[in-house]
């Protein structure tokens, strides 16, 4: 039985959105340029993963331009935001406090970070 595609962007997938984000709408070459820092691929392959990315709804075209232009399908942070709900759901069983748990006990935060969620949970606390 084949798999269902996966609407989730795969590692490079992600790098292609983030230099998407950073440096805007941009053609293949750009990207496949971009993409060099952090994975070797051919231009056929970086092609490629755009096509895919088309299919999955992760990217936009613009093919009135000339060359092609493409750009991120939504924002950094709706993309993230779905990213982080669809774990909280498969891994957490949608508790977003067991997230958080594991979160503050497998990595350090700073103390600037704890200042930033204590400020949340002061505003989430003051909005109930």
């Amino acid at each position: 039985m084949a798999r269902h595609a996966s609407s989730q962007p795969t590692e490079v997938e992600l790098q292609i959105l983030r230099i998407l984000w950073d440096d805007g709408p941009s053609i293949v070459r750009n990207i496949h340029d971009s993409l060099q820092q952090f994975k070797q691929t051919t231009y056929s392959t970086t092609v490629k993963m755009l096509s895919v990315m088309l299919e999955k709804g992760l990217l936009k075209r613009d093919d009135d331009a000339k060359p092609q232009v493409y750009r991120p399908a939504a924002p950094q942070q709706r993309t993230q935001k779905r990213m982080l709900g669809d774990l909280i759901d498969k891994v957490y069983d949608g508790s977003s406090a067991a997230l958080m748990m594991h979160a503050l006990s497998s990595k350090k935060a700073t103390a600037e970070e704890l200042q930033q969620i204590r400020d949340l949970l002061d505003q989430m606390v003051g909005k109930s």
